[in-house]
């Protein structure tokens, strides 16, 4: 049986883990864990790229060999994970011996069967992307996009692979396939195919960079990292082994858009192609996350250390931030007052007041149990069809990756729980001897613990630590599955349900920090 197979990125290992970071990993979590509840079985694998120049010039930086910034960097990115809650079954390095050894295989493939050839090379090179990049990207006054960074010209000798023997199979693919979402990156990959695509050069001499893996055959050089890398996605399920099948292709590979084109886009599936495994089914690229309007960069010392962030204010909250802000494929600002807002209306006002509001009044008031729904009148016919309505809503925006849709439709059906008891007003029924006012306070208490069990369920996959409590407020255990959890029905009748709990504290910001 095939896997629901997922991949983010892997992190270059030259630096600490940022907000960048955090939410790729966040919005690949949340594809799996709606996966997982939908039924699938999910195979999610992450890790970091620990090869190439920009490494090896972090490490000298800072006294150290490039194994050793990347054995003190490693755990900080399985950190990272650990923190907010990444549900990934793997964790790759680059390396690895189960790593290297698919790299070495299939480049020996590739030139024994003449893919990769000796040639000559002068040109432009980026250090920042550790790629050659052609005159003609340069602006108009002569200087370079800033995401090239520092562009210096090369001479030497190097391996290329035939790259553009692909091209002309690539554009046709791209055009009968839905490549890449969201749909206006794949026409910015089509964009950038209409001009003729040069062969890739693929190594590196260690003359002036010794930090890589050796070609198989040339120990005289190194592979070009991006060439290393990408081979994660096939090396870290099996390739080459029996049961490769059970996961490859892979569904999705999550990444960012500054790493599309040409490396995700291009390089890789005619890599892909060149050694008879058919591409990913999609690639999802997200945008940027900006800080105060601006982008995140060492240079302008702007960044979101997440893992000390989810240590002050929580995983979950931040986790819910980073979902219900961006729009997967455009970009995003962070700030700590949008932070602050979002969890105050969002979830301490709304879920934590509904939450808290419930367990006080069925703690006094039905200290035996539920009593069930007896009434169905207006409010409770209302309420049943708002959650029909969000339910249909919210799972077709998960499948659409449009989870800050999701993310509103649910928080908008918890205002309306939120308004429901403000009809029935439990707690003034609860003054009354009449009999059936008794019966209209053990209704709408029922009610109302049935839609926040409901409105739990859909959060599970944004905020699986704080949406698991909150189901074991209720007596319910977190499914494996939301097979029979999703309808309307009479499920926590006779359930006591636990003291009142605070679920968000008052947020005390930091804003030095």
């Amino acid at each position: 049986m095939k896997k629901f197979y997922i991949t983010t990125a892997i992190d270059y290992a030259n630096g600490q883990p940022h907000l960048g970071h955090a939410y790729e990993k966040v919005l690949t979590d949340v594809v799996a864990r709606y996966r997982r509840l939908a039924g699938d079985e999910v195979h999610f694998l992450t890790g970091i790229d620990e090869h190439g120049q920009k490494v090896t010039q972090t490490a000298e930086k800072l006294g150290k060999s490039p194994r050793e910034l990347t054995e003190e960097l490693a755990p900080r990115f399985v950190e990272l994970c650990r923190k907010l809650n990444i549900s990934n079954d793997d964790f790759i390095r680059t390396t690895e011996d189960r790593h290297q050894k698919v790299v070495q295989a299939i480049l020996q493939d590739l030139y024994d069967r003449g893919e990769i050839y000796k040639g000559s090379y002068r040109g432009f090179y980026s250090v920042r992307q550790e790629q050659f990049i052609l005159e003609k990207e340069q602006l108009e006054d002569g200087s370079w996009p800033e995401l090239y960074g520092e562009v210096i010209e090369i001479e030497e000798e190097n391996y290329f692979f035939r790259l553009g023997k692909y091209q002309e199979w690539l554009v046709d693919y791209l055009k009968n396939n839905r490549f890449v979402v969201p749909a206006f990156r794949q026409r910015q990959v089509l964009a950038f195919l209409e001009e003729p695509v040069n062969d890739l050069c693929i190594s590196r001499p260690k003359a002036r960079l010794s930090w890589g893996i050796p070609m198989p055959f040339d120990e005289e050089y190194v592979t070009y990292v991006w060439f290393d890398a990408l081979i994660n996605y096939i090396s870290g399920v099996g390739y080459g082994k029996d049961g490769f099948s059970t996961y490859w292709p892979a569904d999705y590979h999550v990444i960012g858009k500054d790493i599309l084109v040409p490396s995700h886009s291009v390089y890789w599936p005619a890599m892909l192609k060149a050694i008879g495994v058919e591409p990913p089914k999609a690639l999802l690229v997200h945008g940027w996350w900006h800080v105060g309007g601006q982008k995140m960069s060492k240079s302008t010392g702007l960044k979101i250390d997440p893992i000390e962030f989810s240590e002050t204010y929580g995983a979950d909250p931040l986790r819910y931030f980073l979902t219900r802000e961006m729009s997967v494929g455009q970009d995003s600002d962070f700030t700590l007052e949008l932070f602050a807002g979002r969890y105050s209306a969002d979830l301490a006002n709304n879920l934590g007041n509904l939450v808290s509001r419930l367990l006080n009044l069925a703690g006094r008031h039905c200290p035996d149990g539920l009593p069930g729904a007896t009434v169905e009148e207006d409010p409770e016919r209302s309420l049943k069809a708002d959650w029909e309505e969000a339910r249909r809503e919210i799972l077709s925006a998960y499948e659409e990756f449009q989870f800050h849709l999701a993310m509103e439709k649910t928080v908008g059906f918890i205002t309306k729980l939120n308004r429901y008891a403000e009809i029935r007003a439990p707690w003034k029924l609860a003054k009354s001897g009449d009999a059936r006012d008794r019966e209209l306070l053990g209704t709408s208490l029922t009610q109302l613990a049935e839609g926040l069990r409901l409105a739990t369920h859909v959060l599970l996959p944004v905020m699986p630590e704080i949406a698991g409590r909150v189901l074991g407020l209720l007596g319910e255990a977190t499914p494996a599955t939301w097979e029979g959890h999703l309808a309307w029905g009479e499920r926590l009748k006779g359930r006591t349900l636990a003291e009142k709990t605070i679920l968000f504290p008052r947020l005390h910001l930091d804003e030095e920090k």
